[in-house]
């Protein structure tokens, strides 16, 4: 079954990591290289079985791969899953190893932090290889890659107003915000410096409280979110949240947030937001921004280059948008087309050239 779904969705490789010393149980997946090397982070998580922890590895990298292209990054895609809890079994061994496990792959494969790994974390890799991103700033990286994250939510918003309101100004419009996290608080700052106002709801309170006592936003309960009157519904915490029973429920012009895969069923509940007239921003595009900064890492990390790169995702987001209406598609489709447009034209010029070799060496 697992070489019927890579072969199905054209997968690379899939490297099982294990070391008995430190109890490190990683897999590491390559999906598509035709842009360059896979970049993607590794995330940690105590997986029930090694088959969810295989299903969900797949799923990411190629969701790398489509991120990567769409943010106009000559990278492909790539992920790692660690089985294990974050909270216990952690040690600089453990890490170590997976660095060498990142090394031995030559290249192909650049990792970065993500679920519950950090900047320490990615330090530790690097102990063992150079092709990791996202680690201290005394190594002369980008560090914590998730304002960025924010500050690309924050663009992608701005042009997704544009769409479903006529001009990009977010004063004085209310945005719901589920999920308090590192991301979205940091978005909720630069909402709040523009002047708008907003909602949020969290399962950590504290995270809650801290919005309201730093921005003025009002709290709501986890399962009133999807109801309230806003402009825009800010979705920053659990996937497959645009579903059957929310989107029925929801009173808003414009959906944009950080939550990954937030459309349950990317056909079936594009065309239910479509059918209420709610502009979606597709997340993999919106979300692109911690990326793009620990990208600029390969080339030598430049933070105001890195946070112009960032800044261009409100770019991106017009060319989904205007892709969306040119071949009357959803903006999930567009999405995807302006990825997959990307990696087919790279495909055909490494095709080419590797013709013309061929014909050079046959000349000979």
């Amino acid at each position: 079954m697992i070489f019927e779904e890579m072969a199905h969705n054209d997968y690379e490789q899939l490297v099982f990591c294990y070391d008995e010393v430190s109890g490190l149980k990683a897999i590491i997946c390559i999906h598509d290289t035709t842009l360059g090397p896979a970049l993607g982070g590794a995330r940690m998580w105590n997986y029930e079985t090694e088959e969810e922890a295989i299903t969900d590895v797949l799923r990411l990298a190629r969701g790398m791969t489509y991120k990567n292209a769409a943010a106009g990054l000559n990278l492909g895609g790539g992920k790692t899953v660690i089985i294990g809890d974050a909270k216990k079994d952690k040690s600089e061994a453990f890490f170590r190893a997976l660095g060498r496990y990142v090394n031995s792959l030559g290249g192909r494969y650049i990792t970065a932090e993500d679920v519950n790994t950090t900047v320490q974390d990615m330090d530790l890799i690097y102990q063992e290889t150079p092709y990791v991103c996202g680690i201290s700033e005394s190594y002369g990286s980008g560090g914590d890659p998730s304002p960025k994250t924010a500050l690309g939510v924050y663009m992608a918003m701005k042009r997704t107003a544009k769409e479903a309101f006529g001009d990009d100004s977010l004063k004085g419009k209310t945005i719901a915000v589920q999920g308090v996290g590192n991301v979205a608080y940091t978005m909720c700052g630069l909402l709040h410096e523009e002047g708008a106002k907003l909602i949020v709801t969290d399962i950590n309170q504290e995270a809650v409280d801290r919005a309201v006592e730093n921005y003025g936003a009002t709290a709501v309960g986890l399962d009133e979110i999807y109801g309230v009157e806003a402009d825009i519904y800010a979705p920053c915490a659990l996937g497959g949240i645009l579903n059957d029973d929310t989107i029925p429920q929801m009173k808003v012009k414009a959906i944009c947030g950080s939550a990954n895969n937030q459309l349950q069923d990317d056909v079936k509940h594009s065309e239910m937001l479509a059918e209420k007239g709610i502009v979606y921003a597709p997340d993999y595009v919106v979300n692109s921004g911690g990326v793009v900064n620990v990208a600029d890492e390969l080339e030598g990390y430049d933070e105001e280059r890195a946070v112009q790169k960032v800044k261009e995702i409100y770019n991106q987001m017009d060319k989904i948008f205007s892709i969306a209406k040119e071949d009357n598609i959803s903006t999930a489709e567009a999405a995807d087309r302006l990825a997959e447009t990307r990696i087919n034209q790279m495909m055909r010029v490494k095709s080419t050239f590797s013709l013309n070799e061929k014909n050079q060496f046959n000349k000979g």
